[in-house]
């Protein structure tokens, strides 16, 4: 039994997914020749991700290949009501609704584990960790996991260190086809839609400091740069600092940019990254951010202490106002920006990101005996994906020849990945 909204919307909800299989080539690629084996027959697989049209998509490859497949949503704001529709009237269970509280988000995810399954895909860790905690009569029957974000990976490898990782978890997000591309062109992309539809406002000529310079913030970096602002980068990682210094982008601590900055937009995956001592210091207007996985990088404990709230200017903007009369503005909450006021990576991304998490959960099926650890992605299948990718674009490259590949030490499977 499905537990969502609007179940009316389901038509609405199959228009967008069909949209969106028809620019995830390599996804639909790999549909076709794994659905008429039906390798995943008699499998439970619960997916905890943002349930939105890409993901749906996803959800139903799946479900062509055999699995019992259930989804929930990884953020109580990314999930769009007509998609879950559309979902269950395929025959998914689903357990998610937008606007969720946070009771009911956990219940949706405890609802999801409950279901007992033999594989999972993750988005931020929430579904593997309740699984852990609350069901451990459940684990054995776990063949493994992917998670598909920075913040899900690190708090899975804090389990596996300290011994209670109880399967294995491939890293997706470390493959060279999910951070080069998801990490930094779809978030760079995404974070900008969401921030420009919800705002309505001209980045060109703006200063935007964007905090953490990692594969999500190399991205939003490199768009606001093509965008016409100026981009002030703050990091707490000497190499990536040098690397933001090297590229052109100024880069200084928080609070020294907080004055400066017209939008602000946290990319880090850690807590408390905009805090009191920088909030103080914000200019009239400014514009406040998050495209990291939780809404903890905005500290809005002491925004709240700061200023008075001020109403709802548009939606997903909340105004908040400083004694002297400064105003500065929240977007979606301090949650996701590009999911929660947005749509998320754009298709042809995300293709390559669910290509590589079914190639993932076809090789937990496969290979008994892995590790409880977080694993890295067999290389083949990344160039798997990628060579796929470039098919789809009708591009194709050269070849090692035998004397090449002798002369580079290498074998016939060819050049490594990285």
């Amino acid at each position: 039994m499905s537990m969502i909204r609007s179940p009316e919307k389901a038509p609405a909800g199959q228009l967008k997914i069909d949209w969106v299989g028809r620019h995830m080539p390599v996804l639909s690629s790999l549909a076709e020749k794994y659905a008429p084996e039906k390798p995943f027959a008699g499998l439970k697989m619960a997916i905890c991700i943002h349930l939105e049209a890409k993901t749906a998509y996803m959800a139903s490859v799946f479900q062509r290949c055999g699995a019992e497949v259930t989804v929930t949503g990884s953020n109580p704001l990314s999930t769009q009501d007509d998609v879950a529709a559309a979902l269950v009237e395929k025959g998914i269970r689903v357990f998610a609704w937008h606007g969720a509280t946070a009771t009911e988000y956990e219940n949706h995810i405890r609802r999801t584990v409950d279901t007992g399954p033999d594989l999972v895909i993750d988005d931020g860790g929430d579904l593997i960790t309740m699984l852990h905690r609350e069901r451990a009569d459940l684990l054995p029957r776990v063949r493994g996991g992917a998670e598909e974000t920075t913040t899900g990976l690190s708090r899975l490898r804090t389990m596996a260190a300290a011994g209670e990782l109880a399967f294995p978890v491939i890293a997706v997000n470390d493959a060279l086809c999910k951070h080069l591309f998801d990490n930094r062109h779809g978030t760079g992309q995404s974070v900008w839609d969401g921030i420009m539809r919800t705002t309505n406002l001209l980045i060109a000529g703006k200063t935007v400091v964007v905090a953490g310079f990692g594969w999500c913030g190399r991205g939003v970096a490199l768009r606001a740069k093509g965008l016409g602002a100026q981009v002030i980068v703050t990091e707490v990682e000497p190499v990536r600092a040098l690397e933001a210094a090297v590229e052109g982008y100024r880069v200084m601590p928080m609070v020294e940019a907080a004055p400066l900055g017209d939008i602000f937009v946290t990319t880090t995956g850690c807590c408390g990254v905009i805090t009191g001592e920088a909030l103080r210091n914000l200019k009239d207007g400014a514009i406040l951010a998050n495209a990291g996985h939780f809404d903890v990088e905005i500290d809005k404990a002491a925004l709240s202490e700061l200023t008075e709230p001020a109403g709802k200017p548009r939606t997903n903007i909340e105004e908040y106002r400083f004694p002297d009369g400064r105003r500065v503005y929240l977007l979606a909450e301090g949650r996701l920006v590009n999911l929660a006021a947005g749509d998320g990576h754009p298709a042809e991304i995300m293709d390559l990101s669910f290509a590589l998490q079914l190639l993932a959960m076809d090789y937990l099926r496969t290979h008994r005996g892995l590790p409880r650890a977080v694993v890295p992605l067999p290389a083949e299948l990344d160039r798997r994906v990628a060579a796929l990718k470039l098919s789809s674009m009708g591009i194709t490259i050269d070849k090692l020849s035998g004397p090449q590949q002798t002369y580079l030490g290498l074998d016939s499977t060819g050049p490594p990945s990285g």
